[in-house]
């Protein structure tokens, strides 16, 4: 998960305690006609215990082994020996390092994509856990190697009951996330000439409960954007950090002057993601201190901007030039643009419906949170993918606040609870079942 700021945030004990209890396992409703559905998925879980130990144990080692994106050299031959094991077809031409395994079922059906991603971060954050990363300056900050773990489960899960499979599932895994790079070069090297998925689907561990399943159709994220005033030189510093002010304050909008940038805030069941009217939605704001610098004799103020509403984008340039110049600094104005724009994750409203009815009827309608809001600062590439292929991202938690665990991706002291492993691997395997079964 790309994070486009440097700000680090922390949980704040009131919070963790007003979510301490996580999810709520419920019981799916027997009947005659799915009685035959529900052994199906009672089965899966119980292929997903059984290889719950050593599901732990591979993300362990990715963990203590961390590798940079362009890099993924030894995480990529682990994977490719599980897939093979598995007696997967196995592909590594895609682009640098990046796995897909293909699993065809023994029936004929639709094309199903996992994606999972594979890079490591670049820092040396305090890590509490005793398997840390033996790579100074490099660590799985983010979380990859717990959703590796997770696609290398389903994988093999799925590989278990390959002849009652319905089609064929493809398994990305993914280089270069954190970079924005993977998913655009893989697509732009010839992917789905090889593979023609009809739906994809991924996941990133997040901040919630452990367990949690979180998604939404539409936007998951806000909309990110780096600005760029390009002016001429003659302006103080103090005319600079004036004007930056005031740029900053034309871009400011929240709902009930709730703080969107304080990502602690998300768990909140007051204000958090899962209420109906969470701060996390209708905002745009700046990504804080401008950087202001001079080149060529011309002067650049820069900041990165996050708005939830798409067809607000175009205002803010015109809103810019206009606090400019109605700052007196027409003539001084060269240009405003935007410098850097990634494309958002945004998921298939159809597919995350049926995805979401899915997971309530077979493990209960807690088993999915509803998400009311947009993430600030964060991203993923996987967007690139959902450009041409519908597809569904979720956010699965990884916090057990009892214990301590916080999984606030690229921070300090970041921890996942490894029981989202059990989750995930259960959940989306059940998940891919049932939409191969549909037409």
């Amino acid at each position: 998960m790309k994070r486009l700021t440097l700000t680090l945030l922390c949980f704040v004990s009131s919070l963790l305690s007003a979510q301490g209890l996580g999810n709520k396992k419920e019981t799916a409703v027997h009947s005659s006609k799915n009685r035959s559905l529900l052994s199906v998925h009672q089965s899966i879980e119980q292929e997903t215990n059984k290889i719950f130990n050593k599901l732990v144990n591979i993300r362990r080692d990715f963990h203590e082994n961390p590798e940079l994106a362009g890099k993924e050299t030894q995480t990529q031959e682990k994977i490719k020996k599980y897939l093979l094991d598995l007696g997967m077809e196995v592909q590594t031409e895609s682009y640098g390092r990046s796995v897909v395994g293909i699993l065809k079922g023994g029936k004929a059906g639709k094309k199903i994509a996992w994606r999972s991603d594979m890079d490591a971060l670049p820092n040396d954050y305090p890590d509490p856990e005793i398997f840390k990363s033996k790579i100074k300056g490099i660590q799985h900050g983010c979380g990859h190697d717990i959703h590796m773990a997770i696609g290398l489960g389903i994988a093999e899960v799925l590989s278990r009951n390959k002849k009652e499979l319905k089609g064929t599932v493809y398994f990305i895994f993914q280089p270069e996330e954190e970079t924005f790079k993977g998913a655009k070069e893989m697509l732009h090297n010839g992917l789905l000439s090889k593979i023609k998925p009809d739906e994809i689907y991924g996941l990133h561990v997040t901040a919630t409960p452990v367990g949690q399943i979180m998604v939404k159709p539409n936007e998951m994220f806000a909309y990110q954007k780096r600005i760029r005033i390009q002016l001429k030189n003659g302006l103080s510093e103090e005319e600079l950090n004036g004007l930056a002010k005031k740029i900053s304050n034309s871009l400011f909008r929240t709902s009930d002057r709730g703080k969107p940038w304080e990502l602690q805030s998300i768990v909140d069941p007051k204000i958090g993601l899962t209420n109906p009217d969470t701060i996390f939605k209708d905002y745009l704001f700046t990504d804080g201190k401008f950087n202001i610098f001079s080149k060529n004799n011309e002067s650049f103020l820069e900041t990165y901007l996050y708005e939830t509403n798409s067809f607000n984008l175009d205002k803010i340039i015109p809103t810019v030039q206009k606090v400019i110049e109605d700052s007196g600094y027409k003539d001084q104005l060269l240009s405003v643009s935007f410098v850097q724009g990634n494309p958002t994750i945004v998921n298939d409203e159809r597919l995350t419906r049926s995805a979401t009815e899915i997971l309530r009827n077979l493990y209960g309608k807690n088993a999915v949170a509803p998400d009311y809001g947009q993430v600030p600062f964060f991203n993923d590439d996987f967007s690139y993918f959902q450009e041409k292929i519908p597809g569904v991202y979720f956010f699965l938690g990884g916090s057990n606040f009892e214990k301590g665990v916080i999984a606030m991706n690229h921070s300090p002291n970041f921890q996942v609870d490894e029981e989202s492993i059990r989750m995930g691997v259960k959940s989306f395997s059940s998940l891919i079942i049932e939409r191969l079964n549909r037409n």
